[in-house]
């Protein structure tokens, strides 16, 4: 009988002591006494013996409004995290033969949503500067049964940031069109300068938020989305948490916002030092590549094709050989995944410090061999 194939998460959990997880985008760098103090007082009050107030508590209701810039004429969601908040809109405004454009590589998972429901996206190439959308192939990629343009910013996997300049182009393209805009800004927080699209068509867009990331708290699973009040209302029919999303979370979230004023600098600013160190150590090894630097989000994708080895292999040797945890690239683009691994460095000094020691030696251990001349005869 078969081996099994070699599940990478289910061993990364089980020796979750000893690995560094640079796979997921989660972000290690919040002050952890934040979120465990409030959720301890929560326990010792029993908060979650009973069903919490379904809406959302009024006071992550306030504090999301106030993080995101949101007017009194956008109307908040709140959802298990922020893939469900996707999945909702997607299956309730998207239907059989409508069109949205999209990019690859992406975030997969919103394609697979979008299939859901009996629509397809469009998948523009963006591996190749400037490694983004731009409003002109934007433009021309509409066609008539476009309903939606897909804008993640800063963007997963890449790390790539879109200016103001370009947000507002696709926005008001979106606006003249009458199409969907659905922007999401689950790293917006790591960027220097995020500009949300509901700025300049606030009737088509579709904010996605999260704090998984941002405040991270990912594995707390809480998210959501805001828009007109009518698109929501009619996301909000595929809602299943009718009774509420996990009162810990919300406990959570509001503490992590709160206080976001006092640690996200210091949070920014450790990324990018960590940034930079993993790129002082890709150009040292030879055929790995940046293509996006400085990332705009806590991660990047780092280029292998230079080495002839394929990302899930590097992915198994540096997990199983090192205890570092990268994601391979094919999770998140069907036509360049096998060119890329992804590494996210929200993540304390000392973890990048293990990647610093394991990179080089995984890929010399992994690198091909030219095969040795024959001797003479």
């Amino acid at each position: 009988m078969p081996e099994p194939p070699f599940d990478a998460f289910r061993y990364a959990h089980e020796h979750r002591a000893e690995v560094v997880w640079m796979s997921q985008n989660t972000n290690h760098l919040v002050p952890p006494e934040i979120v465990t103090s409030a959720v301890e007082e929560a326990l010792r009050e029993h908060r979650y013996e009973g069903y919490p107030f379904a809406a959302g508590l009024p006071e992550l209701h306030e504090l999301v409004r106030a993080d995101l810039g949101l007017g009194d004429e956008s109307r908040l969601q709140v959802s298990a995290g922020g893939t469900e908040a996707l999945y909702m809109l997607t299956r309730a405004l998207l239907g059989p033969g409508d069109e949205v454009i999209a990019s690859d590589p992406s975030y997969l998972i919103i394609h697979k949503f979008v299939e859901l429901g009996g629509a397809r996206t469009q998948n523009l190439d963006i591996y190749a500067p400037p490694y983004r959308l731009t409003p002109d192939r934007v433009q021309a990629a509409i066609g008539p049964r476009t309903k939606m343009i897909l804008l993640i910013d800063p963007l997963n996997p890449l790390g790539s940031g879109y200016p103001e300049s370009e947000v507002r182009a696709i926005a008001e393209i979106a606006h003249d069109k009458k199409l969907l805009l659905l922007n999401d800004v689950t790293y917006r927080d790591f960027a220097d300068h995020p500009t949300l699209a509901r700025k300049y068509a606030p009737e088509q867009t579709l904010t996605v938020w999260s704090v998984s990331k941002n405040c991270g708290l990912a594995g707390l699973r809480l998210g959501g989305l805001a828009g007109p009040a009518e698109l929501v209302q009619n996301v909000a029919r595929y809602n299943t948490n009718d009774l509420g999303v996990n009162i810990l979370a919300q406990v959570a979230a509001v503490a992590a916002l709160r206080s976001k004023p006092r640690w996200i600098a210091k949070v920014r600013e450790t990324t990018r030092a960590n940034q930079a160190a993993i790129r002082s150590v890709v150009e040292r090894v030879d055929g790995a590549t940046l293509p996006v630097f400085p990332s705009q989000a806590n991660m990047f994708a780092i280029d292998l094709t230079g080495t002839s080895i394929a990302p899930e292999v590097l992915q198994k040797e540096l997990l199983l050989g090192h205890g570092v945890f990268l994601r391979a690239g094919n999770y998140l683009s069907p036509k360049f995944g096998a060119r890329f691994i992804r590494a996210s460095f929200s993540n304390p000094p000392r973890d990048i410090e293990r990647f610093a020691a394991a990179f080089p030696a995984a890929v010399e251990r992994l690198r091909p061999r030219a095969p040795a001349a024959r001797a003479a005869t």
